[in-house]
Formats: structure tokens, C-alpha cells, sequence
């Protein structure tokens, strides 16, 4: 078995059409954040994770920031992607952890829809919770929202 730490952060958008995204799920209500896909924070830290304990680097590696096809992309796309090329290198997820931290919006109420959405998208049991900063440096002053992840991978046995 291997663990992988996954970590993302966006600010906040200026646009006010942009819709909120987190784990998969868009929150209603609520500014979006700034992003080249949909700057889902939950699951670009996720992603990180999978990849990082499977020991296929980072989301970046294989989804840059400056490639055009993934311009506004839905990130569950990308979440398929990455447990896809887990299970090509003999890894499957055995669970996942993320903490998503923010200061608004309040999100507790979303939380069992976005450990659904992800548990189904990644074959595995996905906690999801969050936290708040408290006021304390960027989050807590509501400049954005920030995700870790922590997942768990095991030989997928074949």
C-alpha cells in the first residue's frame, strides 16, 4: 500500500457568473473560483493525491494549466482520467480523505453529496469535510478556499 498528500488553493473569482465548484458538486449562491478548468480545489487536491501515492507525479504534469483543450473543463473529467491511469499502472484506491478549507460558503450541507459524487468517480470510500480558518491569513480573510487530500492506494491485484 503507498499514501499520497494532495494540496490546491484558488482565489476567489472577479467574475460573478462564475459558478462555485467543490468535490464535483456546484454550490448555488456562491462566488466561483479563478481557475484555467473549473478550479474545483477538492477535486484538483485529489487528484494530486492519487497520483502522488501512485507515483505518477502531479495533476500539473499531466494537466497543465496552459493547455487549451482543458480551458472551463469539468474536473470529474480529469478525476476519470487519473483513476484511470492508476488502475493502467496496477493501483487501485482504497479510500480517501479531504479537508476543504474556506471561510465561506458554509458547507456542511454539501458535504454527503460531494463524498458520493467522488466515492462513485474514484471506486472508493471519499470523506469529505471542512473546516474553517478562523480569519487567519488568506482563507480566513475569504480570499478563496483551499483543499488537502489524503488517499490510500493498494496493488489492484491483477
Amino acid at each position: 500500500m503507498r499514501v499520497g498528500v494532495g494540496f490546491d488553493a484558488h482565489q476567489f473569482s472577479e467574475d460573478t457568473n462564475r459558478p462555485l465548484v467543490l468535490g464535483g458538486k456546484r454550490i448555488e449562491g456562491s462566488r466561483g473560483l479563478e481557475g484555467h478548468s473549473d478550479a474545483d480545489a477538492v477535486v484538483h487536491a485529489l487528484c494530486d493525491a492519487i497520483l502522488g501515492a501512485a507515483g505518477l507525479g502531479d495533476i500539473g504534469r499531466h494537466f497543465p494549466d496552459d493547455d487549451p483543450d482543458l480551458v472551463g473543463v469539468d474536473s470529474t473529467v480529469i478525476l476519470a482520467k487519473v483513476v484511470a491511469m492508476i488502475a493502467n499502472a496496477g493501483w487501485m484506491i482504497a479510500n480517501a480523505d479531504c479537508t476543504i478549507l474556506a471561510e465561506e460558503p458554509v458547507l456542511g450541507s454539501h458535504l454527503p453529496a460531494m463524498s458520493e459524487r467522488l466515492s462513485l468517480l474514484a471506486g472508493a470510500p471519499v470523506n469529505v469535510k471542512a473546516t474553517r480558518a478562523e480569519r487567519m491569513g488568506a482563507i480566513g480573510r475569504g480570499e478563496g478556499i483551499a483543499c488537502f487530500a489524503v488517499v490510500l492506494v493498494e496493488p489492484d491485484g491483477s
